[in-house]
């Protein structure tokens, strides 16, 4: 039996008066969140860089829209960067020295974490902040530390967990190190507040570490829907009425867990119905994965399948960019080995494009029936959930509707209404906890006096 996880059904209204207004005198006026291994500056899609790059670039600039201050800390890859970079309105990304000033792989990161907290600890703003708000296991092995030592409420999200992904390997991936699994451990009992993106990974926490729903808060990430929304001058065309066969659409990082060679293998198996079908793909290199789903083996498995001259890869693109190719394309393909949330797909279902996807994680949720959910990776079943849809506009047209009104329902205001509320909520805790020690300590003095 699953704990019961917090979750808010009230009015935005109500909780934007609730965190404005918290009782107690514990209201969140500053925030740091803490990014060791990617800043929200990086180009999402290349390296390291993916979803919690767009998560901490809203949450940044949402929170700072509402009059909260906001520091992000990440480590310096480059000495060409300055020092502090102010954008969105005014939230401040912090490049903090620790080792070689650039890019270092996630695996070697660990051993620069030391250096990481104690340049933290020499920068001016640390100590004034009401919450720090952990991004990725890497930043929250550096929040416990951080929070011991200034008194200071931690929250973590983990965006990926180290055993959600070593029960779901890939062919030539990595299994996870046992110091990131016993860092998670740790992370997930000494936070004040575990933020998880869905109900799904509230489950997998409560089941791998014990977890209560006192501990776990939903917060869901959204969608730019002032970007991501279907072309209002080009009405919804199937690809028989236009030149060319259907086209689909891969994006992500280049790395075995996202799928990108399982996209071309979906692909070859489409056009024996559709042999007019093709295939784009947009991302970068990630990782140490490079020699099992790089541009060149992608290419190379492509050829093998005799599809090559359908397939095109692409770098990853910046999202004012990225929502044309959502728009161009007939089905998305979202293939995840494991996937805590899965932002593309849902950034597809806000530009009306359906969506066939691994049934795992966080897109049993984000996809529901919006397009395809597949039990498994075998490319033959993927491709019949691609093909039900190119045969009938009925399917289509209502998994496109439904991927629009989820798309309404998961915007980046929720998002950071919510984080407000649960900064407040612990915010609250501690000082409620720090005036009960007080109030005992002042009794037990009254005692000894007597």
């Amino acid at each position: 039996m699953t704990s019961p996880v917090a979750t808010d059904d009230r009015p935005e209204s109500d909780r934007r008066s609730r965190a404005a207004t918290a009782d107690g005198g514990a209201r969140v006026r500053r925030v740091g969140l803490v990014s060791v291994h990617t800043s929200p500056l990086d180009q999402p899609g290349t390296g390291d860089g993916g979803g919690l790059n767009v998560y901490v670039r809203q949450i940044m600039a949402g929170l700072v829209a509402r009059g909260i201050e906001v520091d992000v800390f990440t480590r310096r890859t480059s000495r060409d960067v300055p020092d502090t970079i102010t954008v969105d309105g005014g939230a401040r990304v912090h490049h903090i020295d620790a080792g070689p000033a650039h890019p270092v792989g996630k695996d070697a990161l660990a051993n620069l974490l030391c250096a990481y907290v104690l340049g933290i600890q020499r920068h001016p703003t640390m100590g004034t902040h009401d919450v720090l708000h952990t991004h990725y296991w890497l930043s929250g092995w550096v929040g416990r530390r951080l929070a011991q030592r200034w008194d200071v409420p931690f929250v973590h999200t983990f965006h990926t967990l180290g055993v959600l992904k070593n029960a779901n390997l890939a062919p030539g991936d990595v299994p996870e190190t046992p110091l990131r699994l016993v860092a998670e451990e740790r992370i997930a009992r000494d936070a004040d507040r575990l933020l998880v993106l869905t109900c799904g990974e509230a489950r997998l926490l409560h089941q791998a570490y014990g977890l209560g729903g006192q501990k776990l808060t939903v917060v869901r990430a959204g969608v730019d829907l002032a970007r991501f929304h279907p072309d209002p001058d080009r009405a919804a065309t199937r690809f028989s009425e236009r030149q060319g066969g259907p086209r689909l659409l891969f994006v992500g990082r280049l790395q075995p867990l996202k799928g990108p060679d399982l996209a071309v293998r979906i692909l070859a198996e489409v056009r024996r119905r559709y042999s007019d079908a093709t295939l784009e793909i947009i991302g970068g290199l990630s990782g140490n994965n490079g020699h099992a789903t790089g541009p060149e083996q992608l290419r190379q498995l492509a050829d093998e399948l005799r599809v090559g001259d359908a397939v095109s890869i692409k770098p990853a693109l910046p999202q004012e960019q990225l929502v044309d190719r959502y728009r161009a394309s007939d089905v998305v393909l979202v293939p995840s080995r494991s996937e805590t949330f899965g932002l593309v797909a849902l950034e597809a279902q806000a530009t009306g494009v359906p969506v066939v996807a691994a049934r795992v994680g966080g897109l049993t949720s984000v996809v529901a029936d919006a397009g395809g959910l597949v039990d498994g990776h075998d490319p033959v079943d993927h491709a019949r959930a691609v093909v039900r849809l190119l045969d009938d506009p009925a399917a289509a047209s209502a998994a496109r509707k439904a991927g629009l009104a989820k798309a309404r329902r998961s915007t980046w205001d929720a998002t950071v209404m919510r984080l407000i509320d649960a900064y407040t909520h612990v915010r609250r805790a501690r000082d409620q906890a720090a005036r009960r020690d007080k109030c005992c300590d002042q009794t037990s003095g009254a005692d000894v006096a007597v």
